[in-house]
């Protein structure tokens, strides 16, 4: 879905406004993976607590797709009315609205989350059989194929979307989840497996985050991802400003998802022997170097590459650096699972990270109106305002690293702060599960203000 969403909202002349929107939603429910990890644990669906779940999962995804498709016209119509003022409309045709896309893509976030967590547990409950010596190859080996999968699927998504439109690509999206349930039909998993009550459950998570290992590390990754705000203008002035066109603006998506796979690679084969913390004081630097370049694309000094190739240089780079960060917080959290509660555990944890990237998109829309950095004032050649947002986010972007002495350095500093029996604190679990939950909450509610009035930061549509 992602060569869709890059481009797609902007073909149908969507807002800025309007296209975070449209991103934020169907990201939306990965901060809801904790009640589907929760259900999953607690309530084995034809006695299994995994595969029964994903099949459903897909399937949402599915349907999700074909209700777009049934629902509104996916064959690119896009027109200019003049009336009699000699005044000029743009027209969309009959394509979809924001509201309608907006639902059929959360649609298909949440099928695509309760599938992945499914996933996830799986991947937990295995690599918790690792040898000590070997932790963490499997999830890297498990990522860096996920990750192949998107860098293949991306190129063939956008080549299919500049030669056909958005028709086939969806009609595609809708049909691959229906192809893949026969494997997951054939999954191997035992069936009626014990089920801890709902009560011992509980007790082992509230257990597990009182613990010092997980609501210090966890709360750095919660604060370092809350200050990665993304430039919200910037896609807009890639198109508007310097003339990118679709199909660029797909290359750099499909770069960044090359550049992710290496960097989940550089991690599996170089950096898995650094420590914790050094990765991420090496990986924030050299990414906020590379998003300070940004400015001198924005101020057209390129010395003499093709801004095509510069904002390639600059923007895509900054996946690789996410891609070798991506890894060693997922094997931190699953030394900090709990056996019987993976599905629950692994969700929470992931739910923090996914609900502070939540809040810096949230954050990144609101400071959309700090400054004018509509599309009018750009092409219009007033950069001003888009040179502060960038000077802004990079600043904050870096500033995470001065968080990074909340890292334990290796696996067994985290093993050793586990085991401490002084590790124990009632006050850091509640925190740690009231930000979770209020995480949750606030994303539930920006989610609906986001379905029922679009843009609503703003006042606009």
């Amino acid at each position: 879905s992602g060569p869709i969403i890059n481009v797609y909202p902007l073909d149908l002349i969507f807002t800025e406004a309007q296209q975070a929107t449209l991103s934020s939603l169907r990201s939306l429910p990965s901060t809801f993976k904790l009640p589907f990890g929760f259900i999953s644990d607690n309530f084995p669906l034809c006695g299994y607590r995994r595969k029964s779940y994903m099949l459903m999962g897909w399937m949402i995804t599915s349907l999700s797709m074909l209700y777009l498709i049934w629902g509104s016209d996916l064959d690119f119509k896009v027109y200019t009315n003049t009336d009699e003022n000699g005044v000029e409309t743009v027209m969309r045709g009959n394509s979809p609205s924001v509201l309608f896309l907006s639902v059929s893509f959360l649609l298909f976030g949440t099928g695509y989350w309760f599938a992945d967590v499914m996933g996830d547990s799986l991947v937990a409950e295995k690599a918790k059989l690792e040898p000590e010596s070997s932790r963490g190859q499997l999830q890297s080996t498990c990522y860096a194929c996920r990750f192949f999968g998107l860098m293949l699927a991306a190129p063939c998504s956008s080549l299919l979307y500049s030669k056909y439109g958005p028709k086939v690509s969806i009609t595609i999206m809708a049909l691959l989840p229906m192809m893949i349930l026969p494997l997951i039909f054939n999954l191997g998993e035992l069936k009626n497996a014990p089920v801890k009550t709902t009560s011992e459950q509980c007790s082992e998570i509230w257990k597990t985050v009182r613990s010092r290992a997980v609501w210090q590390p966890m709360g750095f990754v919660y604060l370092y991802n809350v200050l990665q705000i993304p430039n919200s203008a910037w896609k807009q002035f890639l198109k508007s400003v310097l003339g990118f066109t679709s199909n660029q603006l797909n290359t750099l998506l499909i770069v960044a998802y090359v550049l992710l796979y290496l960097g989940i690679l550089a991690y599996k084969y170089y950096f898995i022997t650094w420590s914790w913390r050094s990765v991420y004081i090496m990986t924030t630097l050299v990414g906020g170097f590379f998003s300070a370049l940004q400015i001198l694309l924005i101020y057209g000094k390129t010395f003499g590459i093709d801004p095509f190739w510069f904002a390639l240089g600059d923007d895509v780079f900054a996946d690789f650096v996410s891609g070798i960060q991506f890894l060693p917080t997922t094997i931190m959290m699953v030394h900090l699972c709990p056996t019987g509660s993976e599905g629950a555990s692994y969700a929470m944890f992931t739910t923090v990270n996914n609900a502070a990237l939540n809040v810096a998109a949230a954050i990144s829309t609101v400071m959309l109106k700090i400054w004018d950095v509509t599309e009018k004032t750009m092409v219009s050649g007033d950069l001003s305002g888009m040179i502060k947002l960038t000077i802004v986010t990079t600043v904050l972007q870096v500033s995470g690293v001065f968080l990074v002495k909340l890292l334990p350095k290796t696996k067994a500093d985290l093993k050793i702060m586990h085991d401490s029996p002084h590790s124990g604190s009632k006050i850091g679990g509640a925190v740690f599960l009231t930000v979770t939950f209020l995480s949750i909450a606030y994303a539930f509610v920006v989610g609906l203000l986001n379905i029922v009035s679009p843009g609503w930061t703003f006042g606009v549509f």
